[in-house]
C-alpha cells in the first residue's frame, strides 16, 4: 500500500524539493560562517524533506524530531535526562504516534497533496490503512529517515575531511562520481549498527546451527567492513566497484523502502557542500551513546 504512491511524478516532486532544501540549508551555513554541523547541516535536512513530504505543520516538526531521537537514543544518559530507558523510549513513542493519529485524521478531513494526504486515500484490493498501521508508519519514517541520513552526513562530512584526495576525486567530476560515492558514503558510515531478526526457519550459517523462532543480530558494521567482500574494506574509496555493502539491508522485504529517499538528499547536500563550501572544515566529534545507531550529536565547523 505504501510502495504505491511513490510515483515517478511523486518521487520527482520530492527530489525537487530535496534540491531546494539542501540549497537554503547552504546558504545559511555560508551566512553563519561557524557552528554545529549537526544542528545546522545533517539535522535540518532529513528533518525538513520527511516532515514536508508527509505533510507535519511546521510548529510540531521540531517536537516529533526530538521523539525521533529518543527512540534511538534511549540509553544516552544526556538525552535520558535523569528518565529510566524505558520511560525515554516510552514517552518517545506515544509522542510520534499521537503525531502520526493526529495527521492521519486531519489529512482525512482535509487532504492535501502530502504524503499522508495519498496514504490516507490510498485503497488497493478494497483496503485501507487504519490509524494504527499509518501511526505506526509515522513512527517508522520519523526514526529511520531521520536518524540514518543525519548520521551519514555527519560521518561522511568527516571522512571526506580526513581524505582530501577523495573530496578531491569528487570535486573534480561531481556529476560522474556522485553514484559511487554515495554507496561508499552508506557503507563506510554504516549508520544502523545492528538489528535482529527471526528465523522463520531451521538453517546453518558457516556452521552455525540456527533453529526455527531463534533470534539473530545482525552486524552491519562488521559485514561492511568484511574483507571476504571488500578489497580494502578500511579504506574510504568514493570509486570502489563493486560496493554489495549491506547498508540499506540484504534486499528482500527488509530491503530500506527510504533507500531512494537517502541518495537523494545526500547527492544534493554534499552537491552543495562539495561545489559551494570549499574550505568547511569540521572539528572533534561527540559521539551518541548507543548500541544500534552510530550516532553523532554534535560536530562544530568553520568556515575559511
Amino acid at each position: 500500500l505504501i510502495s504505491s504512491v511513490f510515483t515517478p511524478r511523486q518521487l520527482g516532486t520530492i527530489q525537487a524539493q530535496i534540491t531546494r532544501q539542501a540549497g537554503a540549508i547552504v546558504d545559511d551555513l555560508l551566512a553563519t560562517g561557524e557552528g554545529d554541523f549537526v544542528d545546522q547541516v545533517s539535522k535540518r535536512l532529513p528533518m525538513w524533506t520527511i516532515y514536508e513530504m508527509m505533510g507535519l505543520p511546521e510548529g510540531l516538526r521540531d517536537e516529533a524530531a526530538h521523539n525521533a531521537d529518543g527512540m534511538v537514543a534511549w540509553n544516552d544518559a544526556e538525552v535520558a535526562a535523569g528518565r529510566e530507558p524505558m520511560q525515554v523510549l516510552n514517552e518517545s513513542l506515544v509522542g510520534l504516534l499521537t503525531a502520526g493519529f493526529d495527521l492521519a485524521e486531519q489529512r482525512r478531513a482535509h487532504p492535501g497533496s502530502d504524503l499522508m494526504s495519498k496514504l490516507v486515500q490510498t485503497e488497493i484490493d478494497g483496503r485501507h490503512l487504519t490509524n494504527e498501521e499509518l501511526g505506526a508508519f509515522f513512527v517508522l519514517l520519523s526514526v529511520a529517515g531521520n536518524d540514518t541520513t543525519r548520521n551519514t552526513i555527519s560521518l561522511t562530512a568527516m571522512a571526506l575531511q580526513d581524505h582530501p584526495e577523495q573530496r578531491a576525486l569528487l570535486a573534480e567530476d561531481f556529476d560522474g562520481r556522485i553514484n559511487s560515492a554515495v554507496e561508499e558514503f552508506v557503507r563506510f558510515a554504516s549508520p544502523v549498527m545492528t538489528f535482529r531478526r527471526t528465523a522463520t526457519r531451521d538453517t546453518s550459517i558457516r556452521g552455525q546451527e540456527i533453529k526455527a523462532g531463534e533470534w539473530v543480530m545482525l552486524m552491519y558494521s562488521s559485514a561492511n567492513r568484511d574483507e571476504r567482500a571488500f578489497a580494502n574494506p578500511a579504506t574510504f574509496d568514493i570509486t570502489r566497484s563493486p560496493n554489495p555493502h549491506m547498508a540499506f539491508g540484504g534486499g528482500g522485504p527488509h530491503f530500506c523502502m527510504g533507500s531512494m529517499l537517502a541518495k537523494m538528499q545526500l547527492e544534493a547536500i554534499f552537491r552543495e557542500l562539495i561545489l559551494r563550501a570549499p574550505t568547511l572544515q569540521v572539528g572533534q566529534p561527540e559521539y551518541l551513546v548507543s548500541n544500534f545507531v552510530r550516532g553523532v550529536k554534535s560536530l562544530p565547523y568553520t568556515l575559511d
